[in-house]
């Protein structure tokens, strides 16, 4: 086998402030600062940046069977240009119940796409995220 490929989604020591003083939607960084804020509270860790976009908080380290190996945020996510990708790390299927709940969204396998938090039911996100963070504690190798 040749070379692995490297994750490129890595943390940095560039700054979250930094960051998000660049989104150029005034409402998108007010949900970033609210999200900051949950998450802050769900993990009791500061935010750091992970690649370019990423905005994670704790970590844990995964290994595939194929062999390919990293870390990762143990929560987090992205103030996209149109939606907000929030990293729900043990999957979005098993929250179908609280989804019905929760307000519009999108899904990918273990991502929920939100365009406006206010849209949304705040207690049904806070317990996703809380429930999803203690699967990945309990389960994962965190750091």
């Amino acid at each position: 086998m040749a070379g692995k490929a490297e994750n490129k989604t890595k943390a940095t020591a560039a700054s979250v402030e930094s960051f998000l003083a660049g989104v150029g939607d005034e409402q998108k960084r007010a949900d970033a600062d609210l999200l900051i804020k949950l998450m802050k509270g769900i993990t009791k860790q500061d935010p750091q940046m992970w690649g370019p976009s990423i905005i994670g908080f704790d970590s844990y380290h995964y290994r595939y069977d194929s062999g390919r190996e990293g870390d990762m945020c143990a929560l987090g996510f992205s103030p996209r240009k149109d939606k907000h990708s929030i990293y729900v790390i043990d999957g979005i299927e098993k929250y179908a119940d609280s989804l019905e709940k929760l307000g519009p969204y999108k899904i990918g396998k273990s991502c929920l796409y939100v365009k406006r938090l206010s849209d949304l039911d705040m207690k049904v996100l806070e317990k996703i995220l809380r429930e999803s963070y203690a699967y990945v504690k309990k389960h994962m190798d965190v750091k």
